[in-house]
């Protein structure tokens, strides 16, 4: 499915720069459909195009000084050709639980930070789509906090986790629970050498450097 997404940011360069890294990062995933770099443009722009994601900054100019409220709340009611409503993803450098909180009560579906990688962003872009709610980690707290949400209820984007494979997550999870090289093996049907080589990828991507501290880490997300 491809999602139809306009870009809210007051910085030309960063507009350019999210649009070719997340073109690179997921072809054929995107349609950006808008841009806009303030309040007015972006509210004019959003009802025009009806996209279904808005990658919206928390702190445009225009407005009363919330820029990303601002455009939320001049957005009530607009929904895609498909009937659903206009989701909201706030992409901002601010982490200030004061900055999430606003977003989110205007009603963002979620909020990352522009330390986001691409492929992560293109993720989170695609959980907002179906309608999930998406935070990035330290940031979901806030929002458990302030909204008594049930932790089930958001998906955090967990940007370490996102790095890996589906064949990749499950080697991890297994060696982490003390399985040796040819128990893996047998249980996914794969060779001796195919788990170590999943291994050895996983462990680079994690930056880390045994199989005991891929268990703690594991361990440390509650994935064992």
């Amino acid at each position: 499915m491809t999602v139809r997404v306009v870009l809210v940011d007051d910085h030309h360069m960063f507009r350019t720069g999210v649009r070719t890294e997340l073109l690179e990062a997921a072809p054929g995933f995107i349609d950006f459909v808008g841009e806009a770099a303030n309040v007015e443009d972006a509210v004019s722009v959003i009802r025009r195009e009806e996209p279904d994601v808005v990658l919206l900054d928390v702190h445009l100019p225009g407005g009363t000084g919330h820029g990303g409220v601002d455009v939320i709340h001049g957005c009530l009611g607009v929904e895609t050709a498909a009937g659903a409503p206009v989701r909201f993803l706030a992409l901002s450098v601010s982490d200030a639980a004061e900055d999430v909180i606003a977003v989110i009560r205007a009603g963002a579906r979620g909020y990352v930070t522009k330390t986001i990688s691409a492929t992560d962003l293109a993720s989170a872009i695609r959980r907002v789509a179906d309608g999930d709610a998406v935070f990035s980690p330290r940031l979901a707290g806030f929002v458990l906090d302030a909204f008594g949400v049930a932790a089930g209820e958001i998906a955090e984007v967990d940007e370490e986790l996102d790095r890996l494979s589906a064949r990749e997550r499950e080697v991890m999870r297994l060696i982490a629970r003390g399985y040796q090289y040819k128990e893996v093996a047998k249980e996914l049907f794969i060779s001796v050498k195919t788990v170590e080589t999943h291994v050895s990828s996983v462990l680079r991507k994690l930056q880390l450097s045994s199989r005991h501290e891929l268990t703690a880490w594991a361990m440390g997300r509650r994935l064992i």
